[in-house]
Order: C-alpha cells, then sequence, then structure tokens
C-alpha cells in the first residue's frame, strides 16, 4: 500500500506540529521557577553540634518531602524548592552577613529561621529589613513582646524564659514537698543570651519558691574543661543541679557529674538531653535526668515523623525541637500555599491569622507567639518524655533518680 504524497505530507506536518506542542509543553515545565529558600545556621562552632542534630535534618526533609509530592502549590501550578545553605560559623557577625547575601544576590523568596536564641534575636533587625517573616523555633525569652513588636515577622514557638523556669521550679517544688529532695540548687549556665537570660529569671523565683542557691556560676561558651564547674557544684553539697546549658556543656556537665559523683535528687541539663546521642553516650546512667523541652512519642503523627525522619535523612530525631523545627516548616508550607504567590507580606499576615495542622497538633499564634510547648522532658527507660508543658496532652509521671548507676 502506498502512501500519497499529499497524505505524507499531512503526517508530516502532523508529526511536527506534534513535537512543537511537546517542546512547548516541556519549555514551559522547565521555565516554572523553583521557590528558592534560604537557611543559615551553623556547621562549624560550638553550636554546629546542636543545629546538625535539630536544624539541618528537618530542613533536608522537609525540602525532600516537599519536592517528592511535586512542590508547593501555588497558584500559578507547583513550584519544587531550591534550597540555598550558609554556615554561619556559630558567629553572629557571619550569619547576618549571609542573610544579607541571600536577600540581596541570591534574591531567596524565603529565609528559615536561625538556630539558637542569641541569633534570633541578633538577626531579627537584618530579616525585618527585607521583609522575610522569621519562625524562630529554637528561641526562648521574656522580651518576647517587646521584640514582636518591634518586628512583625517574628513569631516565637518555644515559649518564654519564665515559663522554662516555672517548668523547672515547679517540678522540684513538687519532689520537695514529697520529700524526695531539700531546699539547695547548685545553679550553673552557659554565658550568651540564652544562658544569661534563664539565670536572671530563675534567681528570684527559686528564691520565692523557698529555695537556696549554694552555687551559682557562669561559664563561656565552648568551655572545654568543665570539672572545675561540677566540683564547685558539688562542693555546696546541693539536693538539685540545674545547668542552663547549650549542647557542648550538657554532655560535658553529665560526664563531669558522673566522674565526680554529684549524687543528687534532681539533676537538670537544658538543651540536648533531648538528642539520642546523649542518651547513646551515658546509657542508663541518665535515667531520671531532666532536661529542657520533650516531646509525647507516643502518638500515631510522632511515630510516623520519627520514622520518615530517620528514613529521608539517616539520623534520629531529637525529642523536643527536632519536632518543633518540622512544624515551623510545616507553618510556613502552609502559609505560602495558602496565599500562593511568593508575596513575603501576605505570607506574615496569613500565619498571624490562620490554624496550622502540625504533628504536635493545631498551632495558632496569639500575638506572634504559640502557647502550645514542652518546658521539661526526662529520660525513663531509653526515652526521652515530656513531664511539663504548657497545653501539650500526654505528660509522662515524673521518675525518681536514684545516683548514677
Amino acid at each position: 500500500m502506498k502512501l500519497t504524497s499529499g497524505i505524507l505530507s499531512k503526517l508530516r506536518n502532523g508529526s511536527i506540529a506534534i513535537a512543537l506542542a511537546f517542546a512547548g509543553l516541556v519549555t514551559s515545565v522547565e521555565a516554572a521557577d523553583p521557590i528558592k529558600i534560604g537557611a543559615v545556621a551553623p556547621k562549624t562552632g560550638p553550636l554546629a553540634g546542636g543545629a546538625t542534630v535539630t536544624q539541618w535534618p528537618n530542613i533536608e526533609l522537609w525540602v525532600k518531602e516537599v519536592n517528592a509530592r511535586g512542590g508547593l502549590k501555588m497558584k500559578d501550578g507547583q513550584r519544587m524548592i531550591e534550597l540555598i545553605e550558609y554556615d554561619d560559623k556559630t558567629n553572629p557577625g557571619e550569619h547576618i552577613k549571609a542573610v544579607q547575601r541571600l536577600a540581596t544576590q541570591d534574591k531567596v523568596d524565603f529565609i528559615i529561621a536561625p538556630y539558637g536564641t542569641g541569633f534570633n534575636i541578633a538577626a531579627a533587625p537584618i530579616y525585618a529589613k527585607y521583609g522575610y517573616p522569621q519562625i524562630a523555633v529554637s528561641a526562648i525569652t521574656d522580651k518576647m513582646d517587646e521584640l514582636t513588636g518591634r518586628y512583625p515577622g517574628l513569631f516565637f514557638t518555644l515559649g518564654t524564659t519564665t515559663s522554662f523556669v516555672n517548668g523547672v521550679k515547679d517540678i522540684l517544688q513538687g519532689m520537695r514537698e514529697s520529700g524526695k529532695i531539700g531546699n539547695k540548687i547548685a545553679m550553673v549556665n552557659v554565658a550568651d543570651a540564652f544562658g544569661i537570660e534563664l539565670a536572671d529569671t530563675a534567681r528570684p523565683i527559686f528564691k520565692e519558691a523557698g529555695f537556696e542557691l549554694v552555687y551559682d556560676k557562669s561559664y563561656p561558651l565552648g568551655t572545654p574543661d568543665l570539672s572545675p564547674i561540677v566540683k564547685g557544684a558539688k562542693a555546696g553539697n546541693p539536693d538539685a543541679f540545674v545547668a542552663w546549658s547549650y549542647p557542648p556543656d550538657t554532655f560535658g556537665l553529665t560526664e563531669q557529674a558522673i566522674i565526680e559523683d554529684l549524687d543528687v535528687g534532681a539533676f537538670y541539663t537544658a538543651v540536648a538531653t533531648c538528642f539520642p546521642a546523649y542518651g547513646q553516650k551515658f546509657g542508663s546512667k541518665i535515667d531520671g535526668v531532666f532536661g529542657a523541652g520533650g516531646v509525647n512519642p507516643d502518638t500515631d503523627l510522632m511515630k510516623a515523623y520519627f520514622s520518615k525522619h530517620k528514613e529521608l535523612t539517616g539520623k534520629d530525631a531529637d525529642y523536643w525541637a527536632s519536632a518543633n523545627t518540622y512544624v515551623s516548616l510545616q507553618i510556613l508550607e502552609q502559609a505560602i500555599e495558602g496565599v500562593g504567590e511568593v508575596d513575603r507580606e501576605a505570607v506574615t499576615q496569613y500565619i498571624k491569622d490562620n490554624t496550622f495542622d502540625t504533628i504536635m497538633g493545631d498551632i495558632q499564634f496569639e500575638n506572634q507567639v504559640s502557647r502550645k510547648f514542652w518546658t521539661v522532658g526526662q529520660w525513663q527507660d531509653g526515652v526521652f518524655r515530656g513531664v511539663a508543658s504548657s497545653n501539650m496532652d500526654g505528660a509522662a509521671e515524673i521518675k525518681q533518680k536514684s545516683g548514677w548507676k
């Protein structure tokens, strides 16, 4: 059977038309600009250990999940996320320079909030200058009202300094009333914005509750030898030890407490007590140790989150701020999709006006502050469980610590 030249011509023209249409479709798909997301946090320096557990893996998890779904759902179709990262080297000045570069050179659409209280406060003006919403997840301060009044795009998720101190005070008070500890507290703090504010807040609160501070000492961030601090605390013969600490010192203070046999009825260290590596390093010795934050690991949502975190990042999530960091990204995602455009002012307003469905339940902001968070957790049989909170369900019963087994 032979084809006439007319039919061949039509087929050729049809094929060309189809090819051109297909090429146009491909060009259209390829032309869809990604949503550029910037991230600045420590990869080196004293806070790198904390950021590489809490901050960076959850950014990786969120970006992978969103892109696997085809990207963020915008009014003009789905758009993939392009992540641009910088190491601030645990230096506020470096952080601010990196944010400026993201805003002016990389021209990112949104920037993920910093890691650490001091960094969130120090960098708030630069985020505000360029109009980026800043969901400060790893930050606690009593200056929230002042800061949110000054910076309309700044949001807080972990509560105030006073709420954290009161969580610890309430537990110690309950233990004293039940005869498990006495009145004497040894308190130490890392000498940065986080530790200084917590210690300053704790002194009058502990005193008003009838506790006596038999030791009260600060130490610089990155102090390599904490044995003098622990020896000084032990010399005070305390009933409880409270450290407003960051990751390196949380590990160091615990190690020295075991070496020096600082045997107290209540032992509390702050950031990183919830890290899986903390449990792996010290094992059953830390059963009964208190720390900042916590989770209810028994909900279906949290179980799914822990499983997906391990699957997509190869790392275990911590038992506190990891989930909060992921929640902040869920909020950002839902706000961007709710607006449907790269409009930072509109996204900021959307965060203020709406309730968000997260792995920690419904989250909303009241005057740019969330009222749902864990304050104190405790290691119990190999799991760090929340034992005190603001408006969270599933708190575990407190367990009595019995020496360094």
